[in-house]
């Protein structure tokens, strides 16, 4: 839930609750409130999620407790329905990442250099076949 066991408060520091976590499409994001006194605007743009301007959001949230799934990559700005309570910092931004993947890969090279150096197939299949025209060389010699 967001915002901790206050959820969406003033008295929860939303920032300090987000910082640290990471979100993935396919994860939904819980909002908790009191829907009398409260509700959650989804907006647009830096530019309204900065400002707090909630006149024309992609969509308001008024039940008291909404999940929001994150069905796509990229950012998604919430606010504060009431403006002052989002001029005072009631207000969250979430960076979606593509599902999977939660680290970038390393590089092979560093994976492929640490391992340790062993004959390949190929080697021994060609000693193997020295030795096996050796011996019949041997006992073709013998008869």
């Amino acid at each position: 839930v967001v915002g901790g066991d206050r959820g969406w408060d003033l008295s929860s520091d939303v920032a300090s609750w987000s910082s640290g976590r990471s979100f993935r499409v396919g994860d939904k994001i819980w909002f908790a409130y009191a829907a009398a006194q409260e509700s959650i605007a989804e907006v647009n743009s830096p530019e309204e999620y900065e400002s707090c301007d909630v006149s024309n959001p992609i969509r308001m949230y008024t039940d008291g407790i909404d999940g929001i799934p994150l069905d796509g990559e990229g950012i998604r700005y919430f606010v504060s329905g009431k403006e002052e309570s989002c001029k005072n910092g009631l207000k969250l931004h979430v960076e979606v990442m593509p599902f999977g993947n939660p680290e970038p890969e390393k590089p092979r090279v560093a994976v492929a250099a640490a391992a340790p150096t062993t004959p390949s197939g190929s080697a021994r299949l060609y000693g193997s076949s020295v030795l096996l025209l050796v011996g019949l060389w041997l006992c073709h010699m013998a008869i």
